[in-house]
């Protein structure tokens, strides 16, 4: 419901109106008080660097964390990765994810950047708390959050945000009347703004990033496959716009028989899931639905695996910052 008063033509938002006047009001008041200094900023002694959004739900940030980290990596530096771990529950914080982690206790999306990039991956509701519990078991030369532009507690160093390059801003209200956290002249303040689709409805100076499907890979097994491999598709997806999911598939010549959509960060049931498809059809979803069905994954379950491919000059201009703001910390360290 929210997402036709959102994104498509409709008066009903006005009845929202003042939810979301009240919203911005607080949203104001909050970071306000971190600028002025009547709350206090954690700072560290390595590079933060934030991937968030201005907007809620699922723009893509996580597929950049991974990007980011894999160039990261390849280029030699220390990794590590934080996130408030949505939707997960633990009776402890901050986790620091390990092989006996569970994505009910740390969520789905740390568990995936965890078991695609192999570094250490901290979850804390108070972000502080993650990368203190990093810092503390290794050196490391940049960490980086998946999420959190509004969780002004945290000092950063670099900030990118993340435009869905279809869906945009919607109306441009503040919840719950519109899609917005902050207002979208926050825009003028971060050092990137990545687009996340196709080249239709990116603006000047945008980064475009495209999510582009490698291979199936079988949830039980660890089998990897081409695309072309996959017939008789029942496609579900519980992210934040499972429409875009779908949209891939087909693009890359993959007719589901049906596609079924979750809430964002759903929890699944074998139950469920099972009775989604019949014997001779196959269950294709998301990595980051995949990684909360590892335990009672069936044969005929996969997922697909996607990487962001990044233009070679923006990739450049992106990782140019980042390796920057770390020489200038470990210059910094050496001369104190």
């Amino acid at each position: 419901m929210f997402d036709r008063i959102w994104f498509k033509s409709s008066f009903f938002y006005l009845f929202l109106l003042p939810f979301s006047w009240l919203y911005g009001l607080i949203s104001t008041l909050n970071r306000i008080s971190y600028q002025y200094g009547w709350r206090k900023v954690y700072r560290f002694s390595v590079p933060i660097i934030i991937i968030g959004n201005l907007t809620i739900g699922g723009n893509g940030k996580t597929p950049m964390v991974l990007w980011l980290v894999e160039h990261l990596k390849c280029r030699g530096w220390k990794v590590g990765v934080i996130s408030r771990g949505y939707k997960g529950k633990s009776n402890n914080y901050p986790i620091i994810i390990n092989m006996h982690s569970h994505s009910e206790e740390c969520g789905d999306e740390p568990m995936l950047i965890w078991k695609r990039t192999g570094v250490s991956v901290a979850v804390s509701p108070k972000r502080a708390d993650a990368v203190a519990a990093l810092l503390r078991k290794q050196e490391l030369d940049i960490i980086i959050s998946d999420d959190g532009l509004q969780h002004y507690a945290l000092f950063r160093d670099i900030e990118w945000v993340i435009v869905n390059s279809v869906l945009r801003f919607g109306n441009g209200c503040w919840l719950p009347a519109g899609p917005m956290r902050e207002r979208i002249n926050r825009l003028h303040t971060v050092q990137a703004i990545i687009a996340n689709g196709s080249e239709v409805g990116i603006q000047s100076g945008e980064v475009l990033m495209q999510l582009c499907p490698i291979a199936v890979v079988n949830i039980l097994t660890g089998e990897r496959r081409p695309l072309y491999f996959l017939n008789n598709v029942v496609a579900i997806a519980g992210i934040g716009y499972p429409t875009q999911f779908f949209d891939t598939l087909r693009s890359y010549g993959i007719t589901p028989i049906r596609s079924i959509s979750f809430s964002d960060h759903h929890v699944y049931s074998e139950k469920i899931l099972t009775s989604l498809t019949k014997k001779d059809e196959i269950l294709l979803m998301t990595e980051k639905d995949a990684v909360k069905c590892v335990d009672f994954a069936h044969d005929n379950w996969w997922y697909v695996y996607t990487e962001v491919k990044i233009n070679k000059i923006d990739t450049y201009n992106l990782l140019r910052t980042v390796e920057n703001k770390i020489r200038y910390y470990k210059d910094s360290k050496f001369n104190v």
